[in-house]
This record gives structure tokens, sequence and C-alpha cells, in this order.
């Protein structure tokens, strides 16, 4: 019996040393703390889809965690012990579970689930049991404190793949992603990054689970319809291979195309069916970065010798990330209760597991804040049977050939990856947007009767071909010749569609992808159809005839008034000089009767010329000379500047037959520019070609002027030259544009090449072949100037005549002083006649001599 014993407890043991993780996976019989070797049991739930192949691999990669953990620390009085639910892929099952797992089985932590849960339902959970839960799908939050993500964060995901858009400057991409919580749960991030980096959306095509193979066949054939050809993939693996399945049979993996596959959906690489590798030739993809070690390759022989026992037909070639990270969790737990020294003691355990921080098989291992710390993405390329790695990426340094922690790689590393080979073979990175051979641009155009300078079309029946010329035609077959990359379009030509507007909403509904004419940017139209930078003048102008000759054009600088009273200062001033003159007894003036009048006007004809060279005796005369000539120096002054504006901006009349102002018969014209022009009183009148305006603006005419835009004033001033002028402008249109779909990359290209052109030259030379001549524009809501009138230099005048009349009145009165005698005072003093006596006096003394 003795015997007996001993050799059962030899099985015993020997069983146990072969089942060493029995007691890792083992579910207690009861719910109270147990001790295995006198060791504290941490109870730990494992919730995870057992029937898949990251499911397995995680699971496993606990199970060797905890043993090997335990074996290098076999000292520690904490063991974790798991319990594994299999949630079946079922969220609900998922749920369910944690709250089986919280309530009756008493763990002290959860790893799982791998399929996601909202954040928040998890949360609801772990912060009520105040038990941490490690979740490969779920996302950590502040809020949520007691909620770890064991998984890359869609943030920095989303940065990776916009460095990539931005390295080889494509503008427009396609998302595709798996119609689930956790594949919508990145576009926000996407949005966010590419918003930062002036890339666009263009279409996001949501992909049920389940869908048939009919159901994603009519999804690729809808983005094939797009212009755009970067299509990133975030979607389960299993999913993604009959989405690159039907792909490769509609023959989009072609050079064309550029495929991205996200962290998500990356291990479709990996796939052993070979179909499905081939038909991922080219594509790229980022798999978070681990740094390769011993451990690395120890874990990952021992991991393939599992899986190629149990799982041959799922064979891989290296261990998912999840599952790298789920290795270094249990070491992260492991540690921190064994801190702790107790179970059910959730504050302690969290403030623990927040300050762990180790270098583990994944790398750098922390979870700081809730979440695993990002070592980077590697960059993949899929090429032949495998796969190869082209590059890395970091926050901090962005795409690299070298990752930066390998010093003696990284010193020479470079930006930018190693060369990829793309879809088709081809070693070209595709530009990401435009035409194939067999997917030609649609511009639409309208066919313009009258105005043909901009945009003359053409339609040969026959053929079904359209051709266009005109100045329009010029700019943007410069425009896209000038591109880095080819753009095939056709011209659409709509004969009966009435405007613009018409063709704004064919673009808009998708039924062309662009419009090239004398196409107004406009408020209303922005709405359904992008716009280019404009290639024309800005706002609208006023037509009107050139003024005839007028032979006394001169004379309206100043007006009437004006005129007059200069005449009557300029005499006045000319007489008070020559009396004063003549009533000094040193002048040198001949004062005969027959020189008096020659004398005047001589003085007037020279003062306007300041060549007068008569010598003036009395200071008197002399300052009302000097006040004279400030007033001809200002009314010359003021005469030259006004008969100048007038030359340049009267010159143009808007004459009166009928009060009436033209428009632009056909367009927008009628409700929106007039309307902001000043023509009170005016009728408004259409005219439908260049020779309606030409008749209405001549002699029998009935327009005053017409109203237009600029670019199409200047093509009539270059086939009318001579008779007519653009006198004013105002900003009020925002001048001729291209128009294309919402989110066409052409828009963006396009308007940069408009403003190359501006810069260059090429769109100054392309004017100078459409118009002519070389047109005077005056300045935007210039106005005519007016004649100079008396009321602004009343002043002036008033000042000259009191000087003058005040310098003779001084005059007289010095000579009565010094020429009167005594007795002719006394005579004045007994009552003789004032006046007698001055004209006495002036006759014996002034005139006689």
């Amino acid at each position: 019996m003795h015997s007996e014993n001993k050799i059962s407890l030899s099985l015993l043991i020997l069983f146990c040393f072969l089942n060493r993780e029995l007691w890792a996976q083992s579910v207690p019989s009861e719910n109270k703390n147990f001790n295995i070797n006198n060791n504290i049991v941490i109870r730990t739930g494992i919730i995870l889809d057992m029937e898949s192949w990251i499911g397995k691999s995680i699971h496993r990669c606990i199970t060797m965690a905890i043993s090997d953990f335990y074996d290098l620390n076999h000292s520690y009085k904490t063991r974790i012990v798991v319990h594994t639910r299999d949630s079946k892929g079922d969220p609900l099952k998922a749920l369910s579970a944690v709250d089986h797992l919280l309530k009756n089985v008493k763990v002290q932590a959860i790893i799982g689930p791998e399929i996601y849960i909202q954040s928040k339902l998890l949360s609801l959970f772990s912060d009520k049991a105040q038990v941490p839960i490690f979740s490969f799908a779920g996302r950590s939050s502040m809020e949520y404190p007691y909620l770890f993500q064991i998984k890359e964060d869609e943030s920095t995901m989303a940065k990776s793949i916009a460095s990539l858009m931005e390295l080889y400057k494509w503008r427009n991409v396609i998302f595709v992603h798996e119609d689930t919580d956790d594949g919508r749960e990145i576009l926000p991030y996407l949005a966010e990054s590419f918003q930062d980096n002036n890339i666009k959306i263009s279409y996001t095509s949501a992909i049920s689970s389940s869908a048939t193979i009919l159901e994603i066949t009519e999804e690729l054939h809808k983005l094939m319809t797009f212009q755009t050809t970067i299509i990133i993939v975030h979607m389960s693996p299993s999913l993604a291979s009959n989405l690159f399945l039907n792909a490769k049979r509609l023959g989009m993996i072609t050079e064309e195309y550029a495929w991205i596959l996200t962290e998500k959906t990356v291990d479709l690489f990996r796939s052993t069916n070979f179909t499905v590798i081939e038909s991922l030739q080219g594509a790229i993809g980022f798999r978070p970065y681990v740094p390769p070690s011993v451990r690395l390759h120890n874990l990952t022989a021992t991991w393939h010798n599992f899986f190629y026992r149990n799982y041959p037909s799922s064979l891989t070639k290296e261990v998912p990330v999840p599952a790298i990270w789920a290795y270094d969790t249990i070491r992260a737990l492991a540690e921190s209760v064994e801190k702790v020294g107790v179970p059910h003691n959730g504050p302690s355990l969290l403030h623990e597991v927040l300050k762990t921080r180790f270098k583990g098989i994944s790398g750098e291992f922390q979870l700081s804040e809730g979440k695993v710390r990002s070592n980077g993405y590697e960059i993949m390329n899929a090429i032949d049977n495998g796969e190869k790695r082209v590059g890395y990426w970091t926050l901090s340094e962005g795409i690299r050939r070298g990752y930066p922690m390998n010093n003696s790689v990284y010193q020479n590393s470079t930006l930018g990856p190693e060369a990829v080979i793309w879809p088709g073979g081809s070693t070209t990175a595709p530009k990401g947007w435009g035409a194939t051979p067999n997917k030609r641009l649609k511009i639409g155009v309208l066919k313009i009767r009258n105005f043909k300078y901009f945009m003359d079309v053409d339609h040969d029946v026959e053929k079904n071909v359209t051709t266009a010329t005109g100045f329009s035609v010029d700019v943007f077959n410069t425009c896209i010749r000038a591109l880095p990359y080819e753009v095939p379009y056709t011209f659409i030509l709509f004969d009966n569609a009435n405007n613009y507007d018409d063709l704004v909403q064919k673009v808009n509904n998708k039924e062309i992808d662009g419009v090239v004419g004398d196409s107004t940017i406009l408020a209303n139209r922005s709405v359904y159809v992008d716009f280019t930078s404009t290639y024309t003048d800005l706002g609208v102008g006023t037509l009107a005839r050139v003024k005839k000759e007028d032979m006394w054009f001169f004379l309206k600088a100043l007006d009437m008034g004006l005129w007059l009273t200069a005449i009557a200062s300029l005499i006045l001033t000319g007489f008070a000089i020559w009396a004063i003159e003549c009533l000094n007894q040193e002048s040198e003036f001949e004062c005969s009767p027959a020189q008096r009048i020659g004398t005047i006007f001589w003085f007037i004809l020279l003062t306007i010329f300041f060549a007068q060279r008569e010598k003036l005796s009395s200071n008197l005369s002399r300052f009302v000379m000097f006040i004279w000539l400030l007033v001809v120096l200002v009314l010359i002054t003021s005469y030259t500047a006004t008969l100048a504006s007038l030359l340049t901006v009267e010159q143009f009349e808007l004459a009166s037959k009928g009060r009436i102002v033209g428009f632009h018969g056909g367009s927008f014209m009628r409700g929106v520019t007039v309307s902001n022009v000043n023509f009170e009183g005016h009728h408004k009148r259409a005219y439908y070609s260049y020779e309606d305006y030409a008749h209405a603006l001549s002699e029998d005419g009935d327009a005053d002027a017409i109203v237009d835009e600029i670019p199409y004033i200047k093509m009539f001033l270059s086939k009318y030259s001579g008779d007519y002028a653009l006198i004013s402008s105002q900003p009020i249109t925002s001048g001729f544009a291209f128009m294309f779909q919402k989110g066409s990359p052409l828009v963006e290209d396009v308007s940069r090449e408009i403003a190359r052109m501006r810069l260059d030259g090429t769109l100054g030379s392309l004017e100078s072949k459409w118009f002519d001549n070389h047109l005077l524009v005056p300045a935007r809501n210039s106005t005519m100037p007016q004649a100079l009138k008396l009321d602004r230099f009343g002043g002036l005048f008033i000042i000259s005549g009191a000087t003058s009349i005040f310098s003779l009145i001084i005059s007289v009165l010095y000579i009565l002083r010094a020429k009167m005698e005594v007795h002719n005072i006394i005579s004045l003093l007994v009552g003789r006649n004032l006046m007698s006596t001055v004209r006495y006096l002036l006759y014996r003394n002034v005139m006689r001599k």
C-alpha cells in the first residue's frame, strides 16, 4: 500500500510538471481566494474569441507569459490564475462574460476582449468594480481610469497615414472601412490629420462584415467612378481578403491605384492564401513597430511551434503585435499585483499599473496614460510571396528609411521610404488622381453665340467631337499641360443650356467633371462646385463712348464765375499798381493820356506770365504785385491739375440719349450687378452681342452706357478701339474661373498653375493675344473731376482786392500829406470844399508835372 501511494504521488508530480499551465487555466470551484503553494492567487479574467486566429494568438501568448514570468520570479508571493471565457466574436456575450467574471468569479483584472465594445460600456463595469480592464479594442480616456487601451492610438495611426499622403503629394483619398463602430472610430482622427495637411477624403465607403461578393463588387464599381485612386483600407483581414480578391478581378490593382492598409488590416500581408497575396501586390501597410531582440526571436519560435502542431492550416510567419502586447501586459499586471500584495485593492493596483515601465518584448512598455506607448510604425510593402519593410514612421521624425533608435542605420537614414513596388509592378508612385485612357474627364462647355472670343465651340456631328477655342480655352489648356501628371479630357457641348447655372447643377450631379468658359465666381454657385483661382480681372465696369473733340475744352477747368472774377481781379490789381506808381513823383512811368490804357493792359499780360520787366518804385505797388503773383501761382497750379484730370478722365461722357443703361443679356447682370452701380433714373436694357454694344453707344444708339464685367469690356475694346473706353470699375464680382466637382484636386493644382502663369508672364501673353489694345483703366470707383469754382478761391480774391484798395488809399493819403501846402490846409480849415482842394492839388502837383 505504501509503495502504491509513492507511485501515485510520483505520477501526480509528473502530471503536474507536464501540465504546468494547468493552474493558469483552471477555474476554482469556489469564489474565495485560495493559495497555490502558499501563494496569493490573483484571479484574472480572459475574454477572447477563441475561434479567431488573433484570439488564439493572444491567449497563447498570455499563457506563455504567465509561465515564463513565474519561472523567472518563483519567489513572488502572488500568482495570476486566468479564467478564460469565449466571446465567440459576439459583443453581447463579451459584456455578459465581463459581468459574470466580476460578480461571480470576483476577478481582480480582465484582459480582453479583442472585439470592439464601446468604452463607456466597459467603463461602467470597470469603474464600479474598481477592476482594471486591459482591452485590445476599447479606447482609454481620463474619464475611465480603470480602462486600459492595449492597441495603437487612432490619432497616431491617422498621423502616420497623413505623413505618407504628404510625402507623395496626394491630396484626395478614398476611405474604405468595415461598417462597425470600430471601423468608424478612426474616421474623425483621419479627417483632423488630413485637414492639417490640406488632404480631402473624397468618399467614405462602409462595407458590412457579412457583405456578399456581389455587394463588395458593387461597392468597388462605385469606387471606380471616382477620379481619386488612393484608397485606404481599414477592416479585418478576413473581410479585406474578399475586397482585394474582387479588386484584382475588376482591374483595380494596377499602376494607377495605391492601396494603403492600416494596422487593423496589415496582417493580411502574412496570409498563407497565395491568391490573396497575389491580389495584394504593391499595397502599402502600417504595422506597429516591434524592435528585434533575442527574446522576440525566442517567443516567435515557441509560438510558431505551438501553432504548427495545433493549427497547421492557420500557420502564419510572425506573432501578431496584439499578442506581443498581451505578453508584456501580463508582466505589467504580475509586477503590479506583487507590489500591492493583497487582492481586491483596485485603487492601489491601478496606481501601480500606471507607474509600470519596463523594456518588454514590444519595446518600451508603459501605461502611464491608460494606453501602450507607441514605438511608431514600420511601413510594409507587399512584394511577391511576402512583404518588405521600406521605411519607418515615428511621431517625432516622420517617415525615415531607418528607425531612430537604431543609430547605426539611422545616421545614414534619409527622409522617405526605400524604393516601393506599386501595384502593377511600377516603381513610380501613382499620381493619386486623374483619368485613365478609359476614364477621361468630361469638361462641359457652353456654346456662346455672340461673345465668342472667350469660348467658341464647334461640334462635328459625324465624328461626335467637340472642339473649343478662345481665351478661356487657352488658359485651361496651358494649366493642364503644366500639371505633373496627365489629365485626358473631352469637351462636352451643352447647346441647350441657358447659362452656366445649368452647368453648375450638372457638375453637382456628377454628370460632368468640370466646366471651362467665361464662368463667373458667385457665392450661390460655390455651394455646389469648387472654383479655381480667377484668371481674369475682378469686378464690373462702365463702358462709354469717347467724347468728341471740343476746341474750347481748355476753358472747362474753371467755371464761368471763377473766370470772370479772375479777370476782374486782374484788372483791379493792374489799375491799383498803375495808380500808385503815377502818384509816386519818382516813378519812371510815362503817364501821358495816350499811354495810360496801354500801360494797364501791358501790366495785365505780363503778370500772368511772371514776365513784367517794368521797375516799380513804390513799396506799396511791389506789395500789391507780390500778393497778385501769389494769386496767379495758385490759380495756374490748380488750373493745370484740373485740366490734366479732365484730359484723362472727363474725355469720356455719358451722353443723355434717353437715359438707358445696357447690360450683358442672358447673364446674371440684370439682377445682381446693375443694381449695385449708380445709374439712378436710368432704364435697363439687355444687349446680346458686341455689335449690339457698339450700335447702342454710337451717335445713333440709345444707350448712355453699358455695364458689364471687365473681361467682356476689355475684349470689346480690343475689337472696337478708338471710339469707346472703360471709364470706371467696381469690385462687385470675382472674375472668371474654372469649375470642378466638390473636392476635386484639380482645383488646387490648376489654381497653382494660374498663379504661376501670372508670375512668369504667361497669362499676360495670352491676354495680349486676345486683348490686342493697351487699355486705360481708371481707378475703381473713380469720379469725374469737377471744374474749379469761385467758392473755393473766394478768400484768395478778397485778400488780393483788399490789398490793392488798401494800398491805393495809403498811397493817396501819403501824397496828400506830402504835397498839400499850408495855405491849402488853412483854406480847408476855414471851410473850403474838401473835394475842390483835392482836385486843385492833383492838378497842380501831378498832372502839370
